[in-house]
């Protein structure tokens, strides 16, 4: 049996929702590189049977592929806590997955959220008041 599951739009958000960790393979079948990282990730998913490891098929849900932008497969994303926290194009040999897998697990979660938070009130508040002139007393 398999150490991973089949994501699809229907069980992909409360997959997320139930998980504090998940990594997600986006793949196709007639992808070559995904193939090769196929093992390599099932193995990960068998030497750490605390994450949940998915697999999206980028044919098979196409919807899942856009709304996350993946443009090259493979795609490996990590999900913790809800919040996407690593995206990467390309076939990981087996050393750099062990690696991003602890790495993922190192992070301090509510830094990352404040994190998130701080990029978030930058961006509003550089958008605020660009192109529009300067008008005093309001109307």
């Amino acid at each position: 049996m398999s150490g991973t599951v089949e994501l699809t739009k229907e069980n992909f958000d409360q997959t997320v929702a139930d998980n504090e960790f998940v990594l997600i393979d986006f793949w196709a079948d007639w992808c070559g590189p995904c193939k090769q990282f196929a093992p390599v990730y099932e193995k990960a998913a068998e030497e750490n049977p605390d994450l949940v490891f998915a697999k999206v098929d980028t044919e098979a849900q196409p919807e899942l592929a856009q709304a996350f932008g993946i443009q090259s497969i493979p795609t490996l994303m990590i999900v913790r806590d809800q919040v996407a926290i690593f995206a990467q194009p390309g076939a990981l040999p087996e050393p750099a997955l062990t690696d991003v897998i602890d790495q993922a697990r190192k992070l301090d979660m509510d830094e990352v959220r404040k994190d998130i938070a701080a990029q978030e009130g930058q961006g509003q508040s550089q958008g605020e008041g660009q192109g529009q002139g300067q008008q005093p007393g309001g109307e």
